[in-house]
């Protein structure tokens, strides 16, 4: 039923049988990420006054995840050339709390990935697919830029449990890997195709799958009964 996706599977769990099965179903190519930030003040002031402002967090706010999945084939390679970084097993103590702090960083930190590394995808980069890496050289696919997303928002205090690689499909039906950040007000999104940081419901993506909050090498997936298909909101 996605046989229009590229890419690959995992199956038996982390570090076993690799299998392309018909070029799979993960894609997670990039192309036209050209981004838009026409309104990002206005749009980013009105988050923070949603979020901070809220008494509670609606229903909705935050994904269901499901139980283990497959791994995308890209972050199986990438766990294998960075071994430590796939074995970690943070302590999951719930979601960050939002606050003024909070959305600033995460402001801050989707813009200047998105303006320091410019979109390109793994074939004119490398000359094949589902190559994740971090973007060392200026140049970068979608997922390279949430590599780069989570390593710098870990390094500003947050828990890896909270900062989640993502897989989605865009309404045009092409894979896409962005970060997801929990946060007590439900889950944010940051996105290389948008500065604008959003609830993950807001994005009109298709959520297929995420790093598990307990382990940097496992994935489970998200139930698509409490997930459902948005519709696409303007930038």
């Amino acid at each position: 039923m996605m046989a229009a996706w590229r890419g690959g599977f995992l199956f038996g769990g982390y570090g076993r049988n690799v299998a392309a099965l018909s070029r799979g179903i993960l894609s997670v190519l990039c192309r036209d990420a050209f981004r838009a930030r026409s309104g990002l003040a206005l749009t980013a002031l009105s988050g923070a006054l949603l979020a901070i402002g809220a008494t509670q967090a609606e229903a909705g706010n935050s994904m269901t995840a499901g139980g283990l999945t497959s791994q995308p084939i890209g972050h199986y390679e990438f766990c294998k050339a960075n071994p430590l970084e796939c074995s970690l097993r943070p302590r999951d103590t719930g979601p960050e709390k939002m606050n003024k702090a909070l959305w600033l960083k995460l402001i801050s930190v989707n813009k200047s990935v998105n303006q320091a590394v410019k979109p390109m995808n793994d074939i004119d980069i490398y000359g094949e697919e589902e190559v994740w890496t971090y973007p060392s050289t200026g140049v970068g696919d979608c997922e390279d830029y949430v590599l780069e997303k989570r390593r710098a928002l870990m390094r500003k205090g947050l828990s890896l449990a909270n900062l989640l690689i993502t897989v989605v499909r865009k309404p045009d039906g092409e894979g896409h890997a962005i970060l997801t950040v929990r946060t007590d007000r439900g889950d944010f999104v940051l996105d290389n195709l948008n500065d604008t940081v959003k609830l993950w419901n807001k994005t009109g993506y298709r959520y297929l799958k995420r790093q598990a909050s307990n382990h940097t090498g496992m994935w489970v997936s998200l139930r698509e009964d409490y997930n459902p298909v948005v519709g696409a909101v303007s930038k």
